[in-house]
């Protein structure tokens, strides 16, 4: 008997969310075979992930991480790892990067500190997908310290006026609005001196000054800057100084977010060289007949259900009322160095094939090195579980 037990409800929706990966995304995806296989990328995927996202806040798979005061549907954390998983186990582009499941571009409960105003004006079309924002923290010189920030926002005249940049900002380019994070006191920094602001595209002195490419071909994140940016009072989120304890508020589930992508990745991956295995014949009898071949995909398989059983157990400590740190931050660790070393047997047993764009192994190999890094780096996360543990 597993140790732990899915509801059945759970079960039901996660069969769903492979229903809708199934009937509206493989459909569309397919129509763009030929351009995936050639240059591994997909050119209007963002424009195609746009309508399947309005399909998806129809039927309220968009918001179901969100509290059910806000109008979501108050999925528990187990839930999330369980839709997450799936739809990054059915191995489609499009399924990605809020294309059924908001990433940073939806509703995130960071927001849970608007004013009804700014509800209407900002969460509410997030939660229909009518319009994206972006998560501006990042900074050249405040990356795995987010308190190191020097982005200043100084009242001038009645508005709050913003002066800095940010890179690294994942669907900058493409987002309405960024929720931005500036130091108000430079004496309490993060300890009571750091604001989020709502800055919308086309505010004066708000500009997209460069994309930022990187080894994976699913997007650019962008540099985003900052020249005497006049922010309305009414556009400040929450309280005044007490941004970073806003920011802090969302990590523990970006972080189980990345961990339960990362088993879908590997699912996907262990089930294609599993398949690879049993049907490519080499010196007269399927590769899977050899024994390091054996070793790859068994040492695969003991590793994902490993990982698994210990994020869905943080997943479930979290609901029952942890505060998360440690078991988001152990349940990424675990995850996403495992789906690495998966990705890189996969590419092995697949030959100079798994290294060919057409055979769409490569892809996942070079996006799943990046979830080491972002919403907290492996050494970060292993310093993080180590202060939890006295150490």
């Amino acid at each position: 008997m597993s140790a732990i037990q899915i509801p059945q409800e759970l079960l039901e929706l996660r069969a769903a969310i492979h229903d809708f990966c199934e009937r509206e995304i493989r459909p569309v995806e397919a129509r763009y075979a030929q351009e995936l296989n050639e240059t591994g990328v997909i050119a209007n995927a963002e424009e195609e992930r746009r309508k399947l996202r309005k399909k998806s806040a129809a039927l309220g798979y968009y918001s179901l991480h969100m509290p059910e005061d806000l109008g979501g549907g108050g999925l528990s954390y187990l839930g999330q790892a369980l839709v997450h998983e799936e739809v990054a186990r059915s191995g489609l582009l499009l399924a990605s990067r809020g294309g059924l499941l908001p990433s940073v571009e939806g509703p995130t409960i960071i927001l849970a500190d608007c004013t009804p105003d700014q509800r209407a004006r900002f969460l509410d079309p997030l939660m229909r997908a009518e319009k994206e924002m972006c998560f501006a923290l990042t900074e050249p010189g405040a990356g795995s310290d987010a308190t190191a920030i020097s982005t200043k926002a100084e009242r001038r005249n009645g508005s709050w006026v913003v002066n800095g940049s940010k890179h690294f900002i994942t669907h900058g380019a493409e987002a309405d609005f960024a929720v931005v994070y500036a130091v108000t006191d430079p004496a309490k920094r993060a300890r009571g001196g750091i604001t989020a602001f709502f800055v919308e595209k086309g505010t004066p002195g708000f500009a997209v000054s460069r994309l930022q490419h990187t080894a994976s071909t699913v997007d650019c994140p962008a540099e985003l800057t900052f020249s005497d940016c006049a922010v309305p009072e009414e556009n400040v989120l929450g309280e005044v100084g007490n941004g970073f304890y806003s920011a802090m508020r969302w990590i523990n589930g970006g972080r189980m977010n990345v961990a339960t992508s990362a088993l879908g990745i590997a699912q996907h991956l262990f089930d294609r060289m599993l398949d690879y295995a049993k049907t490519r014949v080499a010196f007269g009898s399927p590769i899977g007949k050899n024994q390091y071949i054996q070793g790859y995909i068994v040492d695969s398989w003991c590793e994902l259900e490993s990982a698994r059983v210990l994020v869905y157990e943080m997943a479930s400590r979290i609901d029952d009322g942890a505060d998360g740190r440690r078991e988001a931050a152990a349940a990424k660790l675990v995850a996403t160095e495992m789906v690495g070393r998966v990705a890189d047997r996969a590419i092995q047993v697949f030959g100079g094939n798994g290294f060919m764009v057409e055979m769409g192994i490569e892809r996942f190999w070079r996006e799943v090195r990046a979830q080491r890094l972002y919403e907290g780096t492996s050494e970060i996360l292993r310093n993080n579980i180590a202060k939890t543990l006295g150490l």
